[in-house]
């Protein structure tokens, strides 16, 4: 039988409020969506016309390096957030990154939400969008 929990994140050890607390759907939608305008921008440098499907190519370079060299993607950066590993105090290893990213890139799991506020993509990774 499940326990109430009392607010998101509370099963996974992360604190109410602050530094490492689950932040708000809007805000995370927000990053990406800076990701995703960037990535067009960026592809757009390199295509004539609309960038169509090439702006995948930045938006993956973005969550693959940016998540691995620091942590978090530009998005997340102007938003406050980042990415952690809720199984271990550990960074997220490559091969979580290019789990993760690649099921991003199907959006459907980053729609359907835990009570967490985690999405698919980040409990099959097993990370987690926190407040920085």
């Amino acid at each position: 039988m499940l326990t109430p929990q009392a607010y998101r994140g509370e099963q996974l050890g992360l604190p109410r409020t602050g530094p490492g607390s689950i932040p708000p759907a809007g805000g995370r939608v927000a990053a990406f969506v800076v990701d995703a305008v960037a990535a067009g921008l960026v592809a757009a440098l390199f295509v004539r016309g609309l960038p169509g499907s090439w702006s995948l190519i930045p938006l993956a370079l973005d969550y693959l390096l940016g998540v691995l060299v620091a942590g978090r993607t530009l998005g997340m950066y102007l938003f406050g957030l980042r990415l952690i590993r809720v199984d271990a105090d550990e960074p997220v290893g490559p091969a979580r990154i290019l789990v993760r990213t690649a099921l991003l890139f199907l959006l459907v799991p980053a729609l359907v939400f835990d009570r967490d506020g985690r999405g698919l993509h980040d409990r099959v990774a097993e990370t987690a969008v926190v407040r920085s």
